[in-house]
């Protein structure tokens, strides 16, 4: 068995300033990266630049980082970093951000490769990065990938780099601010991470264990979802929970869910979280061997239940016949994800995927 993991992580309140040394000595000068509103609204950018600042740290700020970041983005960030003299990335935010600043820290590091380089073979020295996440889904702070918008694809896909972020500075303060539905399509994305990475072939018992631990923690707070007031431990629950996915999925990779997720989140704009939740009910009915133990830590009486549970927070997506033969083709040759799913999988098992209380056509 293998483990690995190289990212310092800190959950804890004031975070940001109570690690501010460790944070100013990645680097001379820091680049920030995140999105338009989030980070100025919850005081994420502000105790970031704080504490810089205490530091006697040069920083610039980024803040163009769109939902679902491009490779266009990504370069634009590349080039603005390299020109103010930043040797260190500080992403803010949701999954986008903390991506970015990975594939940003990695072209800063390359900077006479073109974008071509994102998804070719060679070298994964890059800058330092620090994640600063203010969502409870990705767990991008604990693992090595960042998903990038593929335009000329019309998809998205991890860049073939593998990109630990040095330190993750995680406040479950800042989940305060969030808006219900984002709150809930993150904390389902979570979900996914541990449900995909336990019914994968690639699980092992160090992956299970952050699994089966994350997973009860989860459950544990699970009526936020619904609209439940949190307490600072519940918000913080969601927080470890998500860094615990993050954590597994950096051993196993994800499966069916997420490589199908990407197709309604690019062509029809569902937040990613929600576009992965909708397939969970059916990967759970498909993966008979793991179904009884995986309810058992959600809480879940069975399949049905569950599936409800989805529903209810997450409503209805709408994903037209055309939509999913194109979903059923591209995933039936998308060999990564096929790997990782531990049970046969045919056009009939993908079809079935589109079989939820979630999903219609209409």
């Amino acid at each position: 068995m293998y483990f690995y993991m190289p990212t310092r992580i800190y959950c804890e309140k004031n975070c940001v300033r109570n690690h501010a040394k460790e944070l100013s000595a990645l680097g001379n000068k820091a680049l920030i990266v995140t999105g338009k509103r989030s980070a100025k609204e919850n005081g994420s950018l502000a105790d970031v630049q704080g504490a810089l600042t205490e530091e006697g740290i040069p920083f610039v700020l980024f803040d163009r980082i769109e939902e679902n970041p491009s490779i266009e983005t990504v370069m634009e960030a590349r080039d603005f970093g390299n020109m103010s003299g930043a040797d260190f990335v500080i992403g803010i935010g949701g999954g986008s951000p903390l991506d970015a600043a990975k594939a940003i820290s990695l072209m800063m590091k390359h900077r006479a490769k073109t974008e071509s380089f994102l998804y070719e073979k060679g070298s994964d020295d890059a800058y330092p990065v620090v994640c600063v996440p203010t969502t409870c889904g990705t767990g991008s702070e604990a693992t090595p990938y960042a998903i990038l918008t593929i335009h000329k694809k019309r998809t998205k896909s991890s860049i073939s780099h593998r990109i630990f972020p040095a330190l993750a500075l995680c406040d479950p303060a800042y989940l305060k601010n969030l808006p219900l539905a984002v709150l809930a399509s993150t904390s389902i994305d979570a979900l996914g991470h541990f449900m995909e990475s336990y019914i994968n072939n690639n699980a092992t018992l160090y992956s299970k264990m952050l699994c089966i631990e994350g997973m009860k923690l989860w459950a544990s707070v699970k009526d936020l979802l619904l609209g439940k007031e949190g307490s600072d431990a519940d918000y913080e629950a969601l927080l470890n929970a998500s860094t615990l996915a993050g954590m597994a999925i950096s051993h196993t990779g994800t499966s069916l869910p997420h490589g199908l997720s990407y197709y309604p989140t690019y062509e029809t704009g569902v937040p990613h979280g929600k576009a992965v939740g909708i397939f969970l009910p059916a990967y759970l009915n498909a993966a008979e061997n793991d179904q009884k133990e995986i309810l058992s830590l959600l809480n879940f009486r069975d399949t049905e239940e569950f599936a409800s549970y989805i529903q209810q927070v997450l409503g209805t997506v709408v994903i037209s016949d055309e939509l999913k033969r194109a979903a059923v083709k591209g995933m039936l040759s998308n060999q990564a994800k096929l790997a990782n799913c531990p049970f046969p999988v045919d056009e009939n098992v993908m079809q079935g995927m589109f079989l939820s209380k979630c999903i219609s056509s209409e």
